[in-house]
């Protein structure tokens, strides 16, 4: 009776156990984030999954909108900055709290479709896929965003493709879905996130990307400008290349 006992209980905890945790780094986004919630719950629907919400120091009422909404999504977590610090910190945040293996992320915006997550997760868990494969990266291939945010952001990945060979056409993104274990792994640094695939292959791990939608922002405004991510990248992209040139990889280990 008691190897009964056991056995459910340690069943029960398995079946409990979270498979996929999505972050959202939110800042300002009133109007924005708690429909959002309610999307990632759709997305996610019988899925055992957590959605952590990091409000990086809003002065709006995202936080009071978030809360409004977590009595009737018991998958929903807020945490809060106490000073701001920007997306890169607010993403390692979540993921720090993150209680699953597999982790996503989308922009607090609204305009990555959390439809997309379930997609990007397969894509990640496959059973073929390379052993050392660890992110699966949104490639937005129809930008709905002006014409200056859309030319800026491809010279800007242009640029940056040609200079760190990644791959990636579009770094940017904010849907991703990776190992928990492997972006721990990354050097941490602010403005990170946009650099991650390069990030990535410098450790050694695999990336691959897949076509995602995009959508028009609701409320509020963009947090960035041209000039503002051209006055941030210049400095990252060289501290980039100069990590990239200092790796050394193993090409793993054995313990004997």
């Amino acid at each position: 009776m008691e190897a009964l006992q056991t056995l459910q209980r340690q069943t029960h905890r398995v079946q409990e156990a979270i498979e996929f945790s999505v972050v959202v780094p939110v800042y300002d986004e009133a109007g924005n984030a708690a429909a959002l919630a309610r999307e990632i719950a759709q997305a996610m629907a019988g899925r055992s999954y957590e959605a952590i919400f990091v409000d990086d120091a809003s002065r709006d009422d995202t936080r009071a909108e978030l809360a409004a909404v977590r009595a009737d999504m018991p998958a929903l977590r807020i945490i809060g900055h106490r000073r701001r610090s920007g997306q890169s910190r607010a993403v390692r945040t979540g993921v720090l709290a993150a209680r699953a293996p597999i982790v996503g992320t989308l922009d607090g915006d609204g305009q990555n479709d959390p439809a997309d997550l379930p997609r990007l997760y397969a894509k990640l868990t496959r059973p073929d896929a390379p052993a050392n494969l660890a992110m699966v990266i949104g490639r937005r291939t129809a930008r709905r965003d002006s014409w200056a945010k859309r030319a800026g952001s491809q010279l800007a990945n242009a640029v940056r493709k040609r200079l760190l060979r990644d791959g990636a056409d579009d770094s940017g993104s904010g849907v991703k879905v990776f190992r928990r274990e492997a972006f721990l792994r990354l050097p941490y640094f602010d403005h990170m996130h946009r650099y991650m695939p390069a990030l990535m292959l410098r450790e050694g791990f695999g990336i691959e990307f897949l076509d995602v939608n995009h959508r028009p922002r609701g409320a509020g405004r963009s947090k960035y400008t041209n000039l503002g991510r051209l006055a941030a990248t210049t400095t990252d992209l060289f501290g980039v290349m100069w990590l990239g040139s200092r790796a050394s990889n193993p090409g793993g280990s054995d313990e004997l």
